[in-house]
């Protein structure tokens, strides 16, 4: 028997659809991956999420939204969605070995920032790495911190940081930026903000400390080594949207983003809507994401005359 809805994702965005569904008697299923909780489960002190006046912990404030679904009645499933089938009916999901079947679909999966690979990258990560900084910037206030990367989110993180901290440090492995002209000007005549060229960062420290104290530069013409003192390093070379098994099936962008209509979560498939950072190249914050998973289920409610 198919279910009414399916809210595939496990973070503020699929949380969010799966209370409006509830509330609206649609008894929704709420599939979240094996590392369920989304980008929330590696941020440490979450400061911009309404309601939390002393901040939260991101594993904690997921933590919460999942008790707040299972009271509302949402069943959840712990599975790794490997398949789908959208252009029949009823909708088909297939994850872990079983089977899903809903007669409609809200997609939350996400998206997942570009990591460099790093050792020390991972194990500092939420402890002075950061690949958000409207989200972490706040903790480094007067505090000197590396961007690394060259495009635009690079720059904008580069310019958004300059309000805050000391001073930006911006590392690029090329000669030139990659970020539209307007932005490069911006970054450019920015005093606070200085640039790394032809270089990467081949390591942060100190994983010892549990804390980030300087990184590790290496000129990719020359190869050179030099080490700069900071207390962030903030990952920009891009991110991901987890829309793998969709390609083919619903119209994406051309970096993978599912492309929602205007004014709608609703996607080109009929009864397949989108929510939170799989359709959102350019807020990627958890309350945008709450946000538009209530917009995804309120969707759902009125394309099955709820």
């Amino acid at each position: 028997m198919a279910e009414k809805v399916i809210i595939l994702g496990g973070g503020p965005a699929g949380f969010t659809a799966a209370i409006y569904a509830a509330r609206a008697g649609l008894e929704p299923l709420l599939i979240e991956g094996i590392s369920g909780g989304g980008q929330l489960m590696t941020t440490t002190d979450v400061d911009n999420f309404p309601g939390f006046a002393k901040g939260i912990q991101g594993p904690e404030l997921v933590q919460a939204m999942r008790e707040q679904v299972t009271r509302l009645g949402t069943r959840i499933v712990t599975a790794d969605v490997g398949g789908a089938v959208l252009g029949k009916r009823p909708l088909e999901l297939t994850g872990d070995g079983k089977n899903y079947f809903c007669d409609s679909l809200i997609i939350a999966t996400g998206a997942s920032a570009r990591w460099l690979g790093l050792p020390s990258e991972l194990a500092l990560r939420g402890k002075g790495v950061s690949a958000c900084a409207t989200c972490d910037g706040f903790f480094f206030k007067n505090h000197d911190v590396v961007v690394i990367g060259g495009g635009d989110t690079a720059v904008e993180e580069a310019t958004y940081l300059a309000r805050i901290v000391k001073s930006v440090t911006v590392i690029h492995r090329r000669d030139k930026l990659r970020a539209s002209n307007a932005m490069q000007q911006r970054a450019f005549s920015n005093n606070k903000i200085s640039f790394v060229w032809d270089s990467v960062v081949s390591e942060i420290k100190d994983v010892s400390a549990g804390r980030v104290t300087e990184v590790e530069i290496k000129n990719l013409k020359t190869g050179d080594l030099s080490k700069k003192k900071c207390n962030g390093v903030f990952i920009a070379i891009g991110h991901m949207p987890n829309t793998s098994i969709f390609k083919g099936q619903l119209e994406l962008d051309k970096n993978g983003y599912i492309i929602t209509k205007k004014g709608s979560t609703a996607t080109s498939v009929e009864g397949v809507f989108a929510a939170g950072d799989v359709s959102d190249p350019v807020y990627r914050q958890a309350v945008t994401a709450a946000g538009t998973g209530c917009m995804a289920a309120l969707d759902v409610c009125r394309f099955l005359g709820i």
